[in-house]
């Protein structure tokens, strides 16, 4: 199964690969432990995107209080900028609960300058430089975030098995799959990017991200210093075509992709 497939199949259409006796074990790259394990999915339903604003409210008002819970009482954590985003799952297919989300947010047709939050904070020359950040294909990649501990969501049992066990928790998955879940992550914006006609992403992302970003080979260009916005942040950007391809992960670690 591979990595840019849309829909996940139920396990059990899954048939495990017999090798001969005496044959030595198939060669597994990263993007087959992905698959393995995770499927990240646009989320193209109100109840797909509330499930995302639920892991959104888990992680941002929850485990690292950015946001004041009081101003979400519904347990979803919404803001200005949902209504021009695109949004994406991932899921963890063994338990099929979702546990990770991103978005991007689009640029506004009518005010490209008054588009995103980085706009907003950062006054810097590359955002006006209409050849490094082009308006009209720049989107900002927003929301990055896997939970630590989440409860299975309404949408959940349309991609994976059902489990008896109501809380989940992604600690002993993170210590070991962490980079995969980030790569999956990754892996929708690409997709999303690519169906919405955008060729550059900029952000406003913790410096501990970024460095978790750049071990996978995703590199953004800062834009300026740090800046408090919601915790200290890094302004940046890169373009999105180069996360995969010619100039991306294969590319820079042949053989491993």
């Amino acid at each position: 199964m591979r990595l840019f497939d849309d829909m996940l199949l139920p396990a059990a259409t899954v048939r495990p690969t017999i090798l001969p006796v005496g044959a030595p074990p198939p060669f597994e790259t990263v993007l087959d432990r992905f698959d393995d394990q995770f499927q990240a999915i646009t989320a193209t339903s109100r109840d797909l995107i509330r499930r995302a604003q639920e892991i959104r409210y888990q992680v941002y008002c929850v485990e690292h209080p950015f946001e004041n819970a009081d101003d979400h009482p519904d347990g979803l954590e919404t803001d200005e900028f949902d209504p021009h985003s695109v949004h994406s799952l991932l899921f963890h297919r063994p338990s099929g609960q979702a546990m990770g989300t991103v978005r991007l947010v689009l640029p506004l047709r009518d005010a490209p300058e008054r588009s995103f939050a980085i706009q907003r904070v950062v006054n810097h020359p590359i955002l006006r430089d209409g050849g490094i950040f082009p308006l009209q294909s720049v989107a900002e990649v927003s929301r990055f975030s896997i939970s630590k501990q989440f409860r299975r969501g309404r949408g959940d049992e349309s991609y994976g098995h059902d489990t008896k066990a109501s809380v989940f928790s992604a600690a002993a998955i993170d210590r070991k799959d962490g980079p995969l879940m980030r790569l999956g992550l990754i892996q929708a914006l690409v997709r999303m990017s690519a169906e919405q006609g955008i060729t550059h992403w900029c952000a406003m992302m913790e410096p501990k991200l970024l460095r978790m970003l750049a071990a996978i080979s995703i590199y953004f260009k800062p834009i300026g210093a740090l800046v408090d916005y919601h915790g200290m942040r890094q302004p940046c950007y890169c373009m999105s075509w180069k996360c995969w391809g010619a100039s991306g992960w294969k590319a820079r670690r042949p053989g491993r992709y």
